[in-house]
């Protein structure tokens, strides 16, 4: 039987870019707990932590195959532009950065962290797909599935207070499964073609 991969995934949401994922041993980290109780209804074979993701990452990062982070969004939006002229003044949440630098410095694993694109310019280079950046440490081009669109991620049964408007904005929140599912096997696919390539090479010697 194939091993299964041991895979890191932060700020966790209900799972949207995990829902296609398959042979894989999950742990997934949240800190809002009923968001938490939700993804566990979605994924009960998965290991889940309420915490503090950006924490958790520092401490364990080697312990996984592959990492995916999904910091919260808000303060980096385009939003921020007409949300300042009403008054909501706010400085964009470094810790975004903060995974990216580490990551790309210190990781030795395929890794994703992934955000929407930002009303500031950019100041490390990422790959786009749709409404959202991600920046990994191989390519994930090719993609040409659908793209998000509430309500995508399927039946959301166990919604705080029961909203619609609260269920559609955790819909909202997820990446798109297909595109999460394309990342997830880029990241392997890369690693497997060098693989070969590095015994192609030892093969003529």
């Amino acid at each position: 039987m194939e091993k299964k991969l041991k895979v890191l995934n932060l700020y966790a949401g209900i799972g949207g870019n995990r829902k296609l994922w398959s042979n894989v041993n999950v742990t997934a980290v949240e800190i809002d707990e009923k968001i938490a109780n939700i993804y566990k209804e979605n994924f009960p074979g998965d290991k889940v932590i309420v915490g503090d993701a950006h924490k958790f990452l520092l401490e364990h990062h080697k312990e996984f195959d592959f990492i995916w982070g999904s910091p919260p969004c808000p303060s980096h939006s385009v939003c921020n532009n007409f949300l300042y002229a009403q008054g909501v003044i706010r400085y964009p949440d470094m810790k975004l950065w903060q995974e990216i630098i580490f990551l790309k410095k210190f990781s030795k694993v395929p890794f994703v962290v992934e955000n929407v694109k930002p009303y500031y310019p950019l100041f490390i280079e990422a790959q786009e797909i749709g409404r959202h950046l991600f920046w990994t440490n191989f390519d994930i081009s090719g993609y040409n599935g659908r793209f998000l669109s509430v309500g995508r991620f399927g039946s959301v049964k166990s919604v705080p207070t029961g909203r619609t408007d609260v269920k559609s904005k955790i819909k909202r929140n997820c990446v798109e499964p297909e595109i999460g599912l394309h990342i997830f096997n880029c990241a392997f696919r890369t690693k497997q073609k060098q693989l070969s390539e590095v015994s192609g090479n030892s093969s003529q010697d």
